[in-house]
């Protein structure tokens, strides 16, 4: 019995001792925890320490703020803290992201110096000039094109200095037929060049409208692969340059310098009966094509069924009238004769296209220096035949009283449905122009390196 007492006894000792240490430990060595409960004693002990002070409005506060106590104030002060960091790094992840994936966006200003700048402004991409009045001194738009911001600068007021440049990217549009806008164009070009030494540009096009016979030497210096500024050439007619990397055809398109309209095809253009077979108004050279098909015409008395009209001078020019009755004239033919001048192509081709009047085309070379080229053998019209071109395609004048035979025994239903096929087309083949012009100038431009 004495055992048990004695074993109780050093039980009770040795717990005695264990609870003093642990005591002791929580006391001098453990971090003090304080919990919400903890917080909450610790408030109502400050808060009942603080003298209560009247008043006016509601009598005694409660403390010197004169705010109602929120026990889990500082939990809820913390988690807001964490919310707002995870906001703060996820949107700074999606703009990472964003970012990485957006695509890029170019800038291009095209300074348009010749007539054919507004077939490529206005009627293919087409864009708005603000002043709508085509005597305005200065005119200018914006369109944008896959990747790239085109603006479009034009008028007489369009001079060197005077453009505001927002980018070092820059598109020429020139002429170059004729001695004195070669001198005009070469003056330009000077000018970019001097940009692109002073670093504000960088890149350079030109769009020429170069020589009928293909004539283009005084230009070759400006290319880049001559060590001139030039990245990339866009020209007119069937030039033997061509090559499809630096140098790419363009079509002559419509006679902009004669204000031919943007033409808005209708349900009736495409419907009505024309009450002609074919038309021809234009210019005879002596010794020409020209003379033969109105002869032509004459002794197999089709004058009759075609409209006619013949001028010996050419004229730049046209009268409001004069102009009228040609427009009408494409309007009211179910062809339009094309005949060749000092080049195959001419304004006359697209002209017709806009009315739905199927061109009639005489398909010869013209003498001069076109011809093919190391991206075609197929000339002339390389551009026009690689696209398609719905057109009549004639070797010689002489097989014409055949082709309107046929055009005799065509219903209008047949005739209605060749019209809406060749008005589908020249829109097809204008989209397709922008965005191969566009695609030349991003690749040049941009993706050079």
């Amino acid at each position: 019995m004495k055992l048990s007492r004695r074993k109780i006894c050093s039980i009770i000792l040795l717990s005695y001792l264990i609870f003093s240490l642990y005591a002791a430990y929580n006391a001098f060595f453990k971090t003090r925890l304080i919990s919400r409960v903890h917080r909450v004693a610790k408030k109502i002990t400050d808060s009942s320490q603080q003298p209560l002070r009247p008043d006016p409005k509601k009598g005694l506060a409660a403390s010197e703020e004169g705010e109602e106590w929120n026990p889990w104030e500082e939990d809820e002060k913390l988690e807001s803290l964490s919310v707002q960091q995870r906001r703060k790094d996820s949107f700074r992840l999606f703009q990472e992201h964003f970012g990485k994936n957006r695509p890029q966006e170019y800038k291009v200003q095209i300074w348009g110096k010749a007539a054919i700048g507004l077939y490529l402004w206005e009627h293919i991409f087409e864009g708005v000039l603000n002043p709508t009045d085509r005597a305005a001194q200065w005119r200018e738009g914006a369109v944008q094109s896959g990747k790239i911001h085109f603006s479009f600068y034009t008028g007489p007021a369009v001079v060197q200095g005077r453009i505001p440049l927002d980018t070092d990217s820059v598109v020429l549009v020139l002429n170059g037929r004729e001695d004195p806008k070669i001198a005009y164009a070469t003056q330009w070009l000077q000018y970019v060049q001097a940009l692109v030494q002073t670093h504000e540009v960088n890149h350079v096009g030109v769009m020429l409208l170069g020589s009928e016979k293909c004539s283009n030497e005084w230009i070759r210096p400006h290319l880049r692969r001559h060590g001139g500024v030039v990245d990339l050439l866009f020209l007119v007619y069937d030039s033997p340059w061509v090559n499809e990397e630096d140098v790419y055809q363009w079509p002559l398109g419509v006679a902009t310098y004669r204000q031919f309209p943007v033409v808005a095809p209708s349900n009736k253009m495409v419907h009505t009966r024309r009450p002609y077979l074919c038309n021809f108004l234009g210019t005879l050279y002596k010794n020409s094509s020209r003379e033969t098909l109105m002869m032509i015409l004459k002794q197999d008395h089709l004058d009759k069924e075609c409209i006619t009209a013949a001028r010996e001078k050419w004229l730049p020019q046209e009268t409001r009238d004069s102009s009228g009755k040609y427009q009408s004239a494409l309007l009211q033919s179910d062809l339009t004769l094309c005949p060749v001048g000092v080049n195959t192509e001419s304004y006359r081709i697209y002209e017709a296209c806009s009315y739905g009047s199927v061109p009639v085309v005489e398909d010869i070379m013209t003498p001069g220096s076109c011809g093919k080229s190391l991206a075609s053998h197929t000339a002339p019209l390389r551009l026009l035949k690689a696209m398609g071109a719905p057109f009549i395609f004639l070797r010689d004048w002489r097989e014409l009283p055949a082709v309107l035979e046929r055009e005799r025994k065509m219903t209008l239903p047949e005739k209605a449905e060749r019209r809406q096929g060749l008005l589908e087309w020249y829109s097809n083949f204008r989209q397709q122009l922008r965005e191969r012009f566009t695609a030349a100038v991003e690749e040049a431009f941009f993706h050079d390196g």
